[in-house]
This record gives structure tokens, C-alpha cells and sequence, in this order.
């Protein structure tokens, strides 16, 4: 008696997913459903048929089986579709730019690669083990080599990195740099906080720095709100230019598929594209201070229309901050604060 997937619920569930709009989402949850549907038909029914009520029992566990998974996998999915990081988060957080879909196709295949590989060693693992125990072989095989096997070790990995660097590489070469830029916005990074300029609207320049406990909001975030956010148009290409002014730093937006290193006298570039309005969230990634946990990156993406209109208002509110080597008094005022604390 087979297990018919179509005349249970947790398929509609998984069609569900589809109507959301969370495709990512139901395809894992449908590949993960597809293959315990396959995984718990090894059950050898034949024999355990013997009773009737033992078929209803079993196909009863099997129902069991696939809506815990399915409820734990739809669970999972849907932790990880926020723009900053959730509690109990499991996967990674959605794209919202093409480069960050590409990584997170990548990610998706090489969990595969991994889980067969992994499987496969270990069941290769438990076999021999059984197979050549010592009850069974009190007489150790003297076989030094085998020549076949040799090949065969040596030919299928290199098959399987081949198979990986092919993405891998064309997906460095997408995120490295764009020649067709609608705008730039270069990133300065501080101890502790990230200065933005915008050579394309004005040249104007701000600084961000995280908001302090004792002066949150309603609805702002702890560690991650800053006082100034990051205005980006949707739908553009945009260049991103990163530099420091004193140590290592890295800008990291999870969201983007961005994570470079700003570094003192290096100009480092890549680009992004944001192809859904929201604000988006992001943190210092590299070990830079007493005060590196205290770099957030907050990231409002906006209509052109509303980005051009921001643009025009940001221009006049800090164009005394156009000055090069000037720190802005807050700054220095939040940093002192947090290092008292």
C-alpha cells in the first residue's frame, strides 16, 4: 500500500507557499516532503501487512512524519524572510538583490553537493564497519592497492570542485564590479561609526552612528537604528566605493549579498541593486575596536521619485558636513558615551 502525497493536506500546505509568493520557500519544503515520501516507502510493508491495523498504523506515522517536517521546514522559511536578523533564525535572510539571489542559489546547491557527499561517507562508514567487522573477518585482506578505486577517488572529486568553482566563479566575477552605474555612494568607514558620501546628488557627505540605548524610540531597534539612515533608489544599479580612515572595517548587508572590507588607503568596489523598497539592515564584520559591536548599517530603499526628493532635502541638511577631515560633534559625543559605559 503505497502513500498517496496528493490526497493529504500537508501538499495544499505546500502549494500555499507558491500563492504567498514564498517560492523559495515551498520548493525546499516540497524537495524535503518528495524525498521522506521516498525515504519512508523503503518501509517494507509486505511484511508488516500481516495485520491489517498495522497498515492503517503505519500510514498513519508516515502522515505524521511529513506534517512535522512540513511544519518545522514552513517554520524555518519563514523566520528567515525579514530584512534584519530574527530571533531562532535559521537559513539565511532574503534576497533582495540579484547578487544576492545568485549567492543564495549557491548556497542551496552546495548544501546539496554536501548532504550527498556527507550521506555517502557515512553510509560507506557504517558498511564497512559491518561488513569487514572482526566476527566476520577474523582474517585481515592483505590488498595494499586497487587501481580502479585509486582512479575513481582521485578523478570524482576534482569532477565535484570543477562543478563548484564554475559557479562560484561566475558569481564573483558578477558581484565585482558594474561598468553602467545609475549613481555611487562611497562608504568611509570609522572608529566606530560609518561616514556616506553622495558625489552623484551634490557631493553631500553624513555621518551614521548607531542610536544610543537611553534615546531609542518607539519602534526603533536596539544596536541597530542610527541616527542617519542610508536613503538608496530602488531599482538602480548602484557603485559601491569603500575606503577607512584609520583601521579595518567591513560593510556587510546581508540582504544586498554585501560584505567588503574598507581598509586605509584602498579604494575596494562593488555594486548593488535593490529590487524591493524596505529598510534593510546590516553590521560592522570586521574586528576593529573596543566599539566594533557598535556599528550598525541601516538602509532605507525608496522609489526613485522619494530617493531624488530625499536627495534634494539631504543636500541642504548636510552640506556643512561637505568638508573633508571635519568630524561631526555628535559623533564624537556618541562614541565617548558608549566607550564610558
Amino acid at each position: 500500500m503505497l502513500y498517496d502525497l496528493r490526497a493529504v493536506w500537508n501538499w495544499r500546505l505546500c502549494l500555499l507557499f507558491f500563492e504567498l509568493g514564498l517560492w523559495r520557500a515551498g520548493v525546499r519544503v516540497l524537495y524535503t516532503v518528495i524525498w521522506v515520501q521516498h525515504v519512508v516507502n523503503w518501509v517494507p510493508e509486505t511484511k508488516l501487512a500481516l495485520k491489517k491495523r498495522w497498515v492503517w498504523e503505519i500510514n498513519r506515522v508516515k502522515r505524521l512524519f511529513v506534517t512535522i517536517l512540513v511544519i518545522m521546514g514552513s517554520s524555518f522559511s519563514c523566520l528567515s524572510w525579514a530584512s534584519e536578523p530574527t530571533p531562532w533564525q535559521i537559513g539565511l535572510q532574503p534576497p533582495a538583490s540579484p547578487t544576492a539571489v545568485m549567492i543564495d542559489d549557491f548556497h542551496d546547491i552546495l548544501n546539496v553537493i554536501i548532504t550527498v557527499i556527507t550521506v555517502f561517507v557515512l553510509g560507506l562508514l557504517l558498511y564497512t564497519c559491518y561488513r569487514f567487522r572482526e566476527s566476520k573477518n577474523p582474517t585481515p585482506s592483505q590488498t595494499t592497492h586497487h587501481a580502479g578505486l585509486e582512479i575513481a577517488w582521485t578523478f570524482i572529486p576534482v569532477i565535484i570542485l570543477v562543478a563548484i568553482c564554475i559557479p562560484s566563479m561566475n558569481l564573483l566575477y558578477f558581484a565585482d564590479r558594474t561598468d553602467n552605474a545609475d549613481m555611487t555612494l562611497k562608504i568611509v568607514g570609522h572608529q566606530w561609526y560609518w561616514e556616506y558620501q553622495y558625489p552623484d546628488h551634490g557631493n553631500f557627505t553624513f555621518d551614521a552612528n548607531m542610536i544610543p540605548e537611553d534615546e531609542i524610540k518607539d519602534g526603533q531597534k536596539r544596536l541597530m537604528d542610527t541616527d542617519n539612515p542610508v536613503y538608496l533608489p530602488t531599482g538602480k544599479r548602484i557603485r559601491l566605493l569603500f575606503s577607512s580612515v584609520d583601521v579595518g572595517h567591513n560593510w556587510s548587508v546581508s540582504s544586498f549579498g554585501v560584505k567588503v572590507d574598507t581598509w586605509p588607503g584602498r579604494l575596494n568596489e562593488t555594486w548593488v541593486q535593490i529590487d524591493k523598497a524596505g529598510t534593510y539592515y546590516g553590521f560592522c564584520s570586521e574586528l576593529c575596536g573596543v566599539n566594533h559591536a557598535y556599528m550598525p548599517i541601516m538602509v532605507k530603499a525608496v522609489p526613485p521619485a522619494e530617493f531624488e526628493a530625499w536627495a534634494k532635502k539631504a543636500k541642504q541638511e548636510f552640506a556643512r558636513l561637505d568638508e573633508p577631515d571635519t568630524p561631526a560633534l555628535p559623533t564624537v559625543k556618541v562614541a565617548q558615551r558608549i566607550t564610558t559605559k
